[in-house]
């Protein structure tokens, strides 16, 4: 795609809400890494490259010319924690996906219900919390989470705190349902802000965020992965990148007027 594939940001694009994720795709029998950036008000792509791997480190150098590009303040992206360290380094404000956090702590809750009406170990006696009340602050967990109320991160805070004379485990032995509801509650407190921000959250413009990272999901699922599922995977890598990207430049311009193919025979 001679002139497109040397543009780092489609159309020179800006936007404020930054959102990115990962996917792979298969090239002569090895996965590939591609990064996928989007305008996550509006669905736009905005860059497509394949990355050398996943980690924090990596990430970063994708997304720090990008987000300069664009004029990002705030970038949108799964539950990972890599994406959440990016967020920081840059500076920039962060929304997670309420469905990944959803997901993720409905899957915890199902599991720590059953031992902790038991209280199996005893290690919530020991730190003097009852099996009805750590029933309850599991069920309450689950209403914050449903709810997503930014007031109600104090309320987090009480729950792990209530949690935190709960020791860690000794070298090879595995974690106590109270420290496990120690971190869980710990963990949930620190994210409160980066899961709820689209609550508040409003572009120079007015715009808007849904709280979940479907704009990067719903592109690598159109521009990505349905080309990708009638193959047998790429010979080449840069003809996976070349491919998805030519198809989420056209996806680009599907309901404003049509894509000017002159460009790619130029």
């Amino acid at each position: 795609m001679p002139g497109l594939k040397r543009e780092q940001v489609f159309a020179g694009l800006h936007t404020p809400a930054l959102g990115a994720d990962v996917t792979s795709v298969k090239c002569r029998g090895r996965w590939l890494p591609l990064g996928l950036s989007v305008d996550a008000t509006t669905g736009l792509v905005l860059t497509l490259d394949a990355l050398p791997g996943e980690d924090a480190a990596q990430l970063q150098a994708w997304l720090t010319p990008v987000a300069e590009a664009v004029g990002a303040q705030l970038l949108v992206s799964d539950d990972a924690d890599s994406f959440k360290t990016v967020a920081d380094e840059l500076g920039l404000a962060h929304q997670v996906c309420k469905s990944h956090v959803h997901r993720n702590t409905d899957a915890l809750l199902e599991s720590l219900l059953p031992v902790a009406a038991r209280d199996g170990d005893g290690s919530l006696a020991a730190v003097g919390v009852t099996t009805v009340q750590a029933v309850a602050d599991l069920h309450r967990l689950g209403e914050l989470i449903l709810q997503r109320r930014p007031e109600d991160q104090p309320e987090l805070q009480a729950m792990h705190l209530r949690y935190l004379a709960a020791a860690p485990p000794a070298k090879g032995q595995t974690a106590s349902l109270a420290y496990r509801l120690r971190l869980l509650y710990l963990d949930r407190w620190n994210l409160w802000p980066r899961l709820t921000r689209y609550r508040r959250w409003r572009g120079a413009d007015g715009q808007r965020l849904d709280g979940t990272n479907n704009a990067c999901e719903r592109a690598i699922g159109w521009w990505i992965k349905e080309r990708y599922r009638t193959m047998r995977g790429y010979k080449r890598p840069v003809s996976a990148v070349n491919v998805s990207r030519l198809l989420a430049w056209a996806g680009n311009h599907l309901n404003c007027g049509g894509a000017d193919l002159a460009l790619l025979l130029m």
